[in-house]
């Protein structure tokens, strides 16, 4: 398998040294950009697995960044981002996710948490559940016009492509296979994957946001991912 790479756009060029000896050592390939002019320009070079960005850079903020990397028709808007986010404040997490950030971890941080969620969300990424027929597990889940590929892990609406993030086609996924079952927020996390990483509650809201906005014909008057007032989430299974 080849080596997964990493590119770090962070200003602090002492934590972005300590953070590359600890993931080569971890077997990751990895390259800094110092602020986010050079990370976008060292895009346009290569195409690294994640993007770990910092959201307070000297030329430009970081969510621009992430904005320019998960834009609709960019080059670069598969690429994972994780954000490296101020402590104790949630609405710099909650613009990341809605922008299309993967994940977020506050700083602070522990190299081992930060390892922790790459394998998280790569993992996410490269889970394409190729094995799945054999385990009976429909491979493709069709509701109406919609319709889930898990091996492509793409999702369509009327045949018409709707961009998520991995995490947001796995929450997807949770959800739709599912159908009809209420599902509360600690649920779905359990879901998707597993208590390991501290919960955020708001962040899932964010993500339920995102993919109704991308599957649903009209936003805010959801008619395939309903909100159960106190309790979580639900996919209806009468649809279009």
């Amino acid at each position: 398998m080849a080596q997964q790479q990493l590119l770090m756009i962070e200003d602090d060029t002492r934590l972005a040294n300590m953070v590359g000896e600890y993931l080569r050592q971890s077997g990751y390939g990895f390259t800094h950009a110092a602020d986010g002019n050079s990370g976008l320009a060292a895009l346009q070079t290569s195409t690294p697995d994640l993007v770990i960005l910092d959201l307070m850079l000297p030329d430009m903020d970081g969510l621009e960044v992430c904005r320019r990397i998960k834009g609709q028709g960019s080059e670069q808007a598969g690429t994972a981002v994780l954000m490296l986010t101020a402590k104790g404040d949630p609405m710099d997490r909650i613009v990341g996710l809605e922008i299309g950030a993967d994940d977020y971890l506050p700083k602070p941080f522990e190299p081992r948490e930060l390892l922790a969620r790459i394998r998280a969300v790569l993992r996410r990424g490269g889970e394409t559940g190729s094995a799945s027929g054999s385990n009976g597990v429909q491979k493709v889940m069709r509701f109406g016009s919609l319709e889930i590929d898990r091996d492509a892990r793409t999702v369509t609406v009327s045949g018409n492509a709707c961009e998520l993030t991995s995490y947001q086609f796995d929450l997807l996924v949770a959800l739709a296979e599912r159908s009809g079952r209420v599902l509360s927020r600690d649920q779905i996390m359990e879901a998707v994957r597993g208590r390991e990483l501290e919960a955020f509650d708001r962040s899932i809201d964010v993500h339920m946001g995102r993919i109704r906005s991308a599957i649903e014909a009209d936003p805010k008057d959801p008619k395939r991912i309903l909100t159960v007032r106190g309790v979580g989430y639900v996919f209806a299974k009468q649809q279009d």
